[in-house]
Order: C-alpha cells, then sequence, then structure tokens
C-alpha cells in the first residue's frame, strides 16, 4: 500500500490499536455526519464518502478481516491482539469490496429470524408426525 492512499483507519479517524466499541462510535459519527441524506456535500460526493465509510467499517469491525488488512499495510498487532485462527476470505468476488452493505454474515440471528427458524422445525417436525401416524393408521407401517 502507497504511503500517500488513505487507510480505512484513516477514513474512519481512528488509530489501528482502536477499540471495536472506538470504532463502532466513530462509524457512527461519520455515517451520520456524511449521510447522503443528511450531509451538505452534493449528494454524489456524500454517496462516495459513505460507501467508502461502509467499507472500511465492514472490514475494520471484523477481527478477521481486521487482522488481513493490517498486514496488507504493514501494521503488526502482535503485542495488540493475538489471534485464536485465521480463514482468508478467498472465496469472495472482487467486487464485493466496492459494495455499500456490511457481509450478511457479520450479524447474529435477528429474533424473527430465530422465531422463523423455530417454527420452520416445528412444521417440519409436524408434516413427519402426520405422515407416519397416516401409514399407521392405513396399516402400511
Amino acid at each position: 500500500m502507497n504511503s500517500n492512499q488513505q487507510t480505512y483507519y484513516d477514513l474512519l479517524d481512528v488509530h489501528p490499536s482502536a477499540s471495536a466499541i472506538e470504532i463502532r462510535r466513530a462509524y457512527r459519527d461519520l455515517s451520520k455526519k456524511y449521510h447522503p441524506d443528511t450531509t451538505s456535500l452534493t449528494r454524489a460526493k456524500a454517496t462516495i464518502k459513505f460507501q467508502a465509510l461502509n467499507e472500511a467499517y465492514a472490514v475494520i469491525s471484523n477481527p478477521e478481516r481486521r487482522l488481513a488488512y493490517d498486514l496488507e499495510i504493514g501494521y503488526s498487532r502482535v503485542v495488540v491482539l493475538q489471534p485464536t485462527s485465521f480463514h482468508p476470505i478467498s472465496s469472495r468476488p472482487d467486487n464485493y469490496r466496492s459494495s455499500a452493505y456490511l457481509d450478511p454474515t457479520d450479524r447474529p440471528l435477528s429474533g424473527g429470524e430465530i422465531a422463523a427458524l423455530f417454527m420452520l422445525a416445528v412444521t417440519f417436525l409436524g408434516c413427519l408426525v402426520l405422515a407416519i401416524s397416516i401409514g399407521m393408521i392405513r396399516g402400511e407401517i
């Protein structure tokens, strides 16, 4: 990485050793400041800045991606952070990095999603019990 290029840490205005809470606060403040609907910048410039902030936060907020990014820019956090495992994300397409949206696997399931999965499991078990009971009634089992 060239020294004149801006790093994700520069975009979020945090130090590379910043904690997850500091990064989240910086992202929230800057996303409010540069959101296309709330800024005084032109919509095009605000959108570009907001997408850059989202991309930076998506990488820096994920510990595995942050470690890979730190290695890419040459920042060593041997003393600051000891990773337990590292799995490079190489199966993603190259255009993923340009997305303004966070990776959907970076978040836990919501209450609604858990409820939907529970209802799906109950429905499956109900159908299975119904099929077995119909088979038993007809004498096929």
